[in-house]
């Protein structure tokens, strides 16, 4: 028998906690050990701050890193205190106004208030600028689906889940039962006519028309017949145009066409994506809208184009914002407003509840240029909607649609 043999054991478990040994020594070295801080001679640096963070931007405050436009970093140098009172480009103190979920607030008719329908109770308010509620009316409207104010805030459209319809004047306290085979309402500049759906059940008797807002005196435009998912009524602020539909030119293009009221024949404009979204400019020569694309990841994109007479179909740029025409709020004719999601997954155009879960920034466009900035990052994971700017240019509100709650942010 030679040595290895007659000590095979032995060596064995000796080299077994050797290799122990030599594995709870790297486990401490990296884990447990103190770090061991070295003097510096007077007169060296001293290193102020934590492995992995940014550097204070120094005197002036720190830094808030960004992504811009397809990649484009933009910093904003915020004051020492992280959480602004006013926007300024940064994070930003949001307050919320109600503590219970709202549907379809509007800036009231003097332009510094806000008004909505409060969910759980079935009224609605009017929120005053020393944020102050009061009742728009005492009487209840359970269940409301929708509604759809009149330009001059004084009347409503409200629509009911089982398709009811009724108009109500809240300074008379009246209102007027509408049928309940019409829905898509918008109201006309003079908050006197609607435009709307008529859906019979059969497909010759199925139009978009015009009424009076009671619903009498009712004007056909067009013949929808299976065309309704492509037709938005959506009256203009020039009173030209009383809606548009598109048609397919291709996987990626449509061809949006200008509705008027006595058969006028406007210029068409095309529009590189499918998923439509309208938003007219307070004049009605511009509009704002969104579409998505498989050349933008079948995610939504803001687009500006020229919308009036002659000039429909010019002008066209895409702001390169991936976001939707509905999170966007015209200020005036040279200013927009609109919520940018901070990710948005592959195919969010096509399926919309893919960024329900997603957190907004805000933006501000300038119309004119095309440029925009951020204007505001919400101190909360706010997914907003419904926003609404103050004629002062003080305030503005949304709506986060994960509670439904309103909130306002500082602008001056």
């Amino acid at each position: 028998m030679n040595f290895f043999e007659k000590y095979k054991k032995i060596l064995l478990i000796v080299g077994f906690l050797g290799v122990c040994f030599v594995m709870g020594y790297f486990l401490y070295a990296v884990f447990f050990r103190p770090v061991i801080s070295v003097p510096t001679t007077e007169g060296e640096p001293q290193a102020t701050g934590t492995g992995g963070q940014l550097p204070d931007a120094g005197a002036g405050g720190k830094p808030i890193i960004s992504g811009g436009d397809k990649g484009e970093v933009t910093e904003t140098v915020l004051p020492d205190n992280p959480v602004s009172e006013i926007a300024l480009g940064g994070l930003t103190k949001t307050a919320a106004l109600t503590d219970s979920p709202t549907l379809e607030p509007t800036l009231s008719a003097n332009g510094n208030e806000v008004q909505f329908y409060d969910k759980n109770d079935g009224k609605f308010y009017r929120l005053d600028k020393n944020g102050e509620l009061s009742l728009l009316s005492d009487k209840v409207f359970y269940n409301v689906d929708n509604v759809t104010w009149a330009e001059s805030k004084d009347k409503a459209i409200l629509e009911y889940p089982d398709g009811a319809n009724i108009l109500y004047d809240f300074d008379t306290k009246k209102q007027v039962t509408l049928p309940a085979h019409w829905k898509d309402f918008d109201f006309d500049p003079s908050s006197e006519k609607i435009v709307m759906k008529s859906i019979g059940l059969d497909q010759d008797n199925r139009w978009l028309a015009v009424a009076n807002a009671d619903g009498t005196k009712v004007t056909p435009l067009e013949a929808l017949g299976d065309k309704d998912s492509t037709v938005y009524p959506a009256w203009s602020p020039s009173n030209q145009v009383a809606a548009l539909f598109t048609e397919s030119r291709g996987f990626d293009r449509q061809e949006v066409y200008f509705v008027g009221l006595n058969g006028e024949n406007f210029k068409s404009t095309i529009v590189e994506g499918r998923g439509f979204q309208p938003k007219w400019s307070p004049t009605g020569k511009e509009l704002l809208y969104s579409v998505y694309s498989s050349d933008n990841d079948m995610k939504p994109s803001l687009w500006l184009v020229s919308a009036d007479g002659d000039s429909i179909g010019s002008n066209r740029k895409k702001l390169n914002l991936d976001t939707w025409a509905e999170k966007c709020s015209y200020v005036n004719e040279s200013e927009i407003y609109c919520a940018v999601p901070d990710s948005l997954s592959e195919g969010a155009g096509l399926f919309p509840e893919l960024a329900l879960g997603t957190k907004d920034t805000l933006y501000k466009i300038d119309t004119r240029t095309g440029s925009k900035k951020i204007i505001a990052i919400p101190d909360g994971d706010f997914n907003i909607s419904n926003i609404i700017v103050s004629d002062n240019g003080y305030n503005l509100f949304f709506t986060d649609e994960g509670s439904g709650r309103m909130y306002t942010i500082k602008l001056k």
